[in-house]
């Protein structure tokens, strides 16, 4: 079991080293200057240069990638030009490791950029992978043992109803009726949980969680019907039953922890993405998370701050990946030997 974990983590860190060069050759192979873009309208040409010797922009996108793994082990100063720190040593910022590069729009660190955003998305992406995991996985599996049923096809209508509304209209409905014009719930802004307290963190978040949870909730709901459905009609489930053991047992012991192995693929690529930054919630409900941050970046081309969040996302969905892999060993251990 070490020795596969090991492998897996291993392959994650090829994986991610590839990625950060890919990232690099997409983003400067496109035709802007990106020097001139972070100095902003109406700068000299003698600006623009400087500009780009203190970004480094002005070395070889191989070189510029492989400053920027260099930071990311053991740090980085910038302006990135030798003679530029020590012409003016009181203007030389620090990104300690690891460091993801240096936003001249918001005048911080990538890191601190992150560090600012990140709880906001991790705190949504938290109570909604909850909620739509504990209500994907018990509406679906009560869909498959009451197949045919009345019960049956109206979780299975409903989902399919849901799953048919954009991210942006279930989030309007929420701040529109449950609270502007209903009360239950304050306006949502987002507070701290060190701040406010867990009570008043959680009410907070509710709305925009619940935006994001109807929607996998709803597709959780279709895929753990089908794969229950599917899993009780195999041989060793027939052989339990013809045992004698109960159905509760057989359901939960056999059926479902069979279909448990895929909806982990699904869960592990699907918690990436929303920790990633669910944009269209975090926009409709105006909280400052990884994808409002990846909107604006994008708007004013600020480079560094792509490259980060591109970087980021990456390594959250081949984390996720490694721990399917490890969830996979534990559930079915035939896995190891792969």
């Amino acid at each position: 079991m070490f020795a596969y974990i090991v492998r897996r983590v291993f392959v994650g860190l090829i994986m991610l080293i590839v990625m950060s060069l890919v990232t690099f050759l997409l983003f400067f192979a496109m035709p802007i200057d990106p020097a001139r873009y972070a100095c902003g309208k109406n700068c000299s040409p003698e600006r623009i240069e400087q500009t780009r010797k203190a970004l480094g922009y002005d070395k070889p996108t191989v070189v510029q990638w492989a400053d920027f793994l260099k930071g990311v082990a053991v740090g980085r100063d910038y302006p990135d030009d030798p003679k530029l720190r020590e012409a003016a040593p009181q203007l030389v910022t620090h990104c300690a490791a690891p460091c993801f590069g240096y936003s001249v729009f918001n005048n911080k660190s990538v890191n601190q950029e992150i560090a600012d955003t990140l709880p906001v998305s991790a705190s949504i992406a938290l109570v909604a992978i909850i909620l739509w995991l504990l209500g994907g996985i018990l509406f679906g599996v009560l869909a498959a043992v009451t197949k045919g049923s009345l019960i049956d096809r109206g979780i299975v209508a409903l989902s399919l109803v849901l799953y048919a509304f954009p991210t942006f209209f279930i989030g309007t409905l929420l701040i529109r009726y449950v609270s502007i014009k209903w009360g239950l719930f304050p306006f949502p802004a987002y507070a701290r949980i060190e701040d406010a307290g867990v009570l008043v963190w959680l009410r907070q978040l509710l709305l925009p969680a619940i935006t994001l949870a109807v929607f996998y909730m709803a597709a959780y709901v279709r895929m753990t019907r089908a794969f229950v459905l599917e899993s009780m009609s195999e041989d060793y489930v027939r052989t339990a039953r013809a045992k004698g053991l109960k159905g509760r047992t057989v359901l939960f012991k056999h059926s479902l922890r069979a279909a448990l192995t895929p909806l982990v693929t699904m869960a592990g690529l699907d918690i990436a993405q929303v920790v990633g930054g669910a944009i269209i919630a975090e926009s409709v409900f105006n909280y400052n998370g990884l994808g409002k941050l990846a909107v604006t970046a994008y708007t004013t081309l600020d480079l560094p701050t792509l490259i980060g969040l591109v970087l980021l996302l990456g390594a959250f969905f081949i984390i996720a990946n490694i721990v399917v892999d490890i969830l996979y060993a534990f559930i079915d251990p035939r896995v190891r030997v792969v």
